[in-house]
């Protein structure tokens, strides 16, 4: 449709504002009305009225639905002192044309795309691009779809451009689809150019209405030695699911991306997922990557979970004390008065009550740690309250007991916080914490105190669990960090071991050794072209007849200069690095990858293998992880596209500003 200007014929000059060329004045007896020439509302015209009420009606005016006023009517507002004041603005009349944007004509061309640059000066408006843009916004933030479909939205999004038109709740998901699609090819391109290996991490969620899923996340040091995590997929489980599903729905999800030859490790978040899941994997995808011959390295347990779990258990066994504390607490802060009491109480002890008493979260097993430390230094108070119910009134014994817990929650909490608020969770910072714990726990299974012998020899079973799986990979990582080298394995597996410490010290060394050899076959292929890399070592498995599959290793061996030295041993003789506060170990290996060009592969592979897949937020939390209402309400492609995406998108918007061309200043418009 084509819009042409207004009228330009000459008006009073009572009447220059731009405003007029969209009312009519009309006088009536002694009155002035202004009527609006899109919708025939009429509105004070007198000359002391002003414009202000007629330029707010242009903007709400939805018959105007094919213009943009936001610039037509903007005002250039004087500035004094930088700060902006209503107060110093002149209206006069001979400055106000210089007071406004002069409109003028543009086109919109029906066929204009997404594609289309957009610059302050650009007289174009896409409502493509805008309808992308509304769709990031949403995946971005994690808004429901629903919200365009709200009267609010809709008309702040008229106000703001009327030249959009809001879509349905169905094209946005469409539009999130598409830009879903469109990130995961890019995504799919850089993993395939990656040079070193990837490690997945598999996840287990939950929705409120008991729906399963798994979340499949590619954890890996790019070229430019960053540690970096992609979620990959977003699968929904059938309730009926068993464990051989499971194993495929992962290998499926490797195949599609075609990263199955460069896995490196897989960690999972629970010590209880079967082995039989990761031997079906093991054989279905590629064997011959380089690993440990008993496939330690590719089977990694999060770190994170397990001490949760023995939290778990910790906070289970004191049930009965906790339940009766938290009534305490629940009364204390019953009322004012009750709480006063307390307060003179604990001043009367000379206790320090700089702390408050504060009630726990259940799910939340660091706040019931907080509401139990609390609790056992006012014990004492808790003790001469009058008028507390009998039934929580704590023995002695009982309130021992609950000191034993607050001091396991503590060290446990201490770690996570370690685990997961480091920003470059990379995996040598895992094994001296797992080392103190399993040093505390010996100690605690040694103490006098039957109930807390009783608790920690059931945790360490737990533990045990995880370090029969975990131990090799956590000291081959912490043996690459070059400020502790063997050292730290010698120390700590010399107090958790004791007269045994030189085998289990010799186990780490030989590990390191036959990973590392592994590696070196994989580089001489390389340079002599049989190779790529990144890529798994040639695998003829393929033919469980061929006789020549430890060929290479072999000819590796026997080629080998008798009096060279490995990057390995020149990296172990030499002498570990200072430690210091800044020290960033990927930046390390990445200025020394010229001197130990076979072991720095390695290490970036090995680095960056999730010790841990516990994010900062959910550290503590008593149940898994969970998916919002909304969200589980969606068909699985669509929450598969919004939560991939989403993480796609965070990674680009901490860079992200923004630019003057994604705005569009059609005044006019005329379509072709």
């Amino acid at each position: 449709m084509e819009v042409a200007n207004e009228s330009t014929a000459k008006k009073p000059k009572r009447l220059t504002s731009v405003v007029w060329n969209h009312f009519e004045r009309v006088k009536k007896a002694d009155i002035c009305y202004a009527v609006c020439v899109h919708c025939n509302k009429k509105l004070s015209g007198s000359s002391n009225s002003g414009t202000t009420h007629l330029r707010n009606h242009l903007m709400r005016c939805l018959k105007r639905s094919n213009y943009d006023v936001s610039q037509l009517l903007a005002v250039k507002r004087r500035k004094k002192e930088n700060t902006l004041t209503i107060a110093n603005i002149s209206y006069d009349e001979g400055q106000r044309k210089e007071d406004y944007m002069k409109p003028t004509i543009v086109k919109y061309e029906q066929d204009q795309r997404k594609d289309e640059a957009f610059n302050l000066g650009s007289s174009w408006f896409d409502p493509e691009r805008s309808r992308l843009d509304l769709a990031r916004m949403i995946i971005l933030h994690g808004y429901p779809l629903a919200m365009v479909e709200q009267v609010g939205f809709k008309v702040f999004v008229k106000n703001m451009q009327p030249l959009f038109d809001v879509v349905h709740n169905s094209t946005i998901e469409l539009s999130c689809v598409e830009i879903y699609m469109k990130e995961k090819q890019r995504i799919y391109d850089m993993l395939s150019k990656l040079q070193g290996r990837i490690n997945l991490a598999i996840e287990m969620w939950s929705s409120p209405e008991n729906s399963k899923y798994v979340c499949l996340t590619a954890h890996y040091v790019d070229d430019e030695w960053k540690l970096q995590k992609k979620i990959l997929n977003f699968l929904t489980l059938d309730s009926s699911h068993t464990e051989d599903v499971l194993s495929d729905v992962i290998i499926k999800c490797l195949m599609d991306w075609d990263i199955d030859c460069k896995l490196f490790a897989m960690t999972f978040d629970d010590c209880s997922t079967n082995d039989d899941i990761v031997s079906r994997i093991k054989d279905q995808v590629s064997e011959s990557r380089p690993r440990l011959s008993n496939g330690q390295l590719l089977d990694v347990r999060s770190a994170a979970h397990v001490l949760n779990s023995i939290a778990q258990d910790a906070i289970e066994a004191l049930q009965v004390v906790i339940q009766k504390i938290r009534g305490s607490v629940k009364y204390v802060k019953s009322s004012q008065s009750i709480l006063g009491k307390f307060n003179e109480i604990a001043q009367q002890q000379g206790i320090d009550n700089h702390k408050i008493v504060v009630l726990d979260y259940p799910i939340r097993w660091n706040s019931t740690y907080m509401m139990l430390e609390t609790a056992v230094e006012y014990r004492n108070v808790f003790h001469h309250l009058p008028e507390l119910d009998p039934d929580f009134a704590l023995s002695d014994e009982e309130w021992e007991r609950a000191s034993s817990i607050v001091s396991c929650l503590k060290l446990l909490i201490e770690i996570i916080n370690v685990f997961s608020s480091n920003k470059c969770p990379t995996a040598n910072i895992y094994f001296p914490e797992i080392c103190h714990v399993h040093i505390q726990l010996i100690e605690w299974c040694k103490s006098s105190d039957a109930f807390l012998s009783s608790l920690a020899t059931k945790m360490k079973a737990k533990f045990d669990k995880y370090w029969s799986k975990c131990s090799l990979a956590l000291a081959v990582a912490a043996i690459l960090d070059p400020r502790f080298k063997m050292k730290l394995v010698e120390y700590y597996y010399s107090q958790i071991y004791g007269s045994t410490a030189l085998e289990r010290i010799k186990e780490a060394s030989d590990g390191i050794k036959e990973l590392f050899n592994a590696y070196s076959i994989c580089s001489t292929l390389i340079d002599q072209g049989s190779a790529l890399p990144g890529s798994s070592l040639p695998s003829s498995s393929n033919d469980t007849r061929d006789r020549l599959k430890g060929f290479d290793k072999f000819l590796h061996e026997t080629s080998q200069s008798q009096t060279a030295i490995s990057d390995l041993e020149k990296y172990l003789d030499e002498p570990v690095f200072p430690r210091n506060c800044d020290f960033n170990i990927l930046n390390w290996w990445r200025v020394h990858t010229p001197r130990y060009p076979i072991l720095s592969m390695m290490a970036r592979d090995v680095l960056g293998t999730p010790m841990s897949t516990i994010a900062q937020e959910f550290a503590f939390n008593a149940g898994g992880r969970m998916l919002d209402s909304n969200q589980s309400s969606l068909p699985p492609d669509t929450q598969q596209a919004l939560i991939c995406t989403r993480d796609w998108l965070r990674t680009q918007s901490d860079d992200a500003t923004p630019s003057s061309s994604h705005y569009a200043l059609p005044l006019y418009v005329e379509a072709n």
